[in-house]
């Protein structure tokens, strides 16, 4: 097209054309909202001060985040469904991305007594061995599932009086036997969808559960968890279910929202009201279930349908922005993918890593986000009066002062850690 302007030049038309490219990219960084990463560093950035001799030399180097970055883990790990080396990669890649996790089936009652009196602990013991032995928080997926053709045929052959006996016996023998362990539940998963166990014995059994549970362990965390909330389909029936419990007094220590209802994309704007309208509550929020794409998308209705290129490249960005306003979010205080390896995942496409463990675009963004973007390593020498301070995102550190090491942690309660470092010079 000819240049209709003589005072423009082909190379301003360049430069012109360069900066409203940089504009889209930027808008679209920024399509959550403009101030995102500024309300991220208020909420998860705390200060590292150490106070040591003059010219020290000093590291500061983040080891974890205090914030759950988690994922669920497969019965594989702990059976024999998987081979010995998709074990040893699938370990390796989930400490490698992973802080937190929840188990996907191990704890669910249909899972561990499909048959009454049947009791299979296996796997459980397997998976909380594994994470206990590399400091990795677990969440109990789930105590009970009042969703009809979840609930075995054994127990809706009983009567009421057998089948609350029944609830009681689970409850209290799983609390007991894990008393501890888990650092949160899954009560009654999904009872804005179904309850057969409250259609059956009335209202007040989810309270009676949670005492149950509390049996056998006083310090147990129970939470809620439900689907379809998030894209504002359920939201409603969820916050008026959360009303009615806390008013019967039910102990909630947190409420579960599942992250995996939206299809090929989701939408932001609705996300962001969703987790508003639940903060009225002050209560922890998890997005316990994550998948990008998700269960409304077509890569569920054919699982073995593969991703173009560009649809890596959107899922990958779509990850960035699902996780951003999470982070960004003050009631939000974990983030859990329902699967990451396609191997082990019932939405394949939505892995960080394809069934012969290559990355994902998405693998490759969301490590550049969790462990780059939102990753403090600072090092430096103390000023004339032995000072050396940094912002730093909460969670824990190494910090070394001329070649000694110690680990803190900075967590969101402390707001700011002050380090002495003559501690650290009496052990040179």
């Amino acid at each position: 097209m000819k240049n209709s302007n003589p005072l423009i030049s082909r190379k301003g038309l360049t430069m012109i054309a360069i900066l409203a490219f940089q504009f889209i990219l930027t808008a679209e960084s920024f399509a959550q909202y403009p101030q995102i990463n500024d309300d991220i560093a208020k909420l998860r950035k705390g200060g590292i001060a150490i106070k040591t001799k003059p010219g020290d030399k000093v590291s500061i180097e983040q080891l974890s985040h205090e914030f759950w970055f988690g994922a669920a883990i497969t019965n594989g790990i702990a059976g024999s469904r998987m081979s010995e080396e998709d074990i040893k990669q699938y370990k390796s890649k989930f400490l490698e991305n992973f802080n937190s996790a929840v188990t996907e089936n191990a704890v669910k009652w249909i899972d561990m007594e499909r048959n009454k009196g049947e009791v299979n602990y296996s796997n459980v013991d397997g998976i909380l061995k594994w994470t206990e032995e590399n400091n990795i928080p677990l969440r109990g997926h789930n105590i009970f599932w009042g969703i009809p053709n979840r609930v075995q045929p054994w127990l809706k052959e009983m009567d009421d009086n057998e089948l609350s006996k029944t609830l009681q016996n689970r409850a209290e023998t799983l609390a007991k036997r894990y008393k501890g362990r888990f650092v949160e539940y899954d009560l009654n998963n999904e009872m804005v969808h179904g309850n057969y166990y409250e259609d059956r014995l009335g209202p007040e059994i989810t309270k009676k559960m949670a005492e149950w549970v509390h049996n056998g362990d006083p310090g147990a965390k129970l939470f809620l968890n439900d689907y379809d909330i998030l894209t504002g389909v359920k939201l409603p029936e969820y916050m008026a279910q959360i009303r009615t419990l806390l008013k019967q007094g039910v102990p909630i220590a947190g409420i579960g929202v599942q992250g995996h209802l939206h299809a090929e994309s989701f939408d932001r704007n609705q996300l962001i009201k969703a987790l508003d309208s639940l903060a009225i509550f002050k209560l922890p929020i998890r997005v316990t279930e994550f998948n990008m794409p998700g269960q409304r998308s077509k890569f569920l209705k054919d699982t073995k349908l593969e991703m173009t290129p560009q649809e890596e490249e959107q899922k990958a960005k779509d990850i960035v922005d699902y996780y951003r306003i999470c982070f960004a979010h003050p009631q939000v205080e974990g983030i859990i993918m329902w699967g990451f390896w396609a191997g082990a995942n019932w939405i394949p496409a939505s892995s960080l890593y394809k069934r012969d463990w290559t990355p994902s675009p998405a693998a490759e963004a969301y490590k550049n986000l969790i462990f780059k973007e939102w990753w403090t390593t600072v090092s430096g020498t103390a000023d004339n009066k032995g000072n050396f301070s940094t912002s730093a995102f909460y969670g824990k550190y190494r910090i070394t002062i001329n070649g000694v090491s110690k680990e803190i942690n900075l967590t969101k309660n402390l707001g700011k850690v002050t380090v002495d470092g003559s501690s650290f010079n009496s052990q040179k």
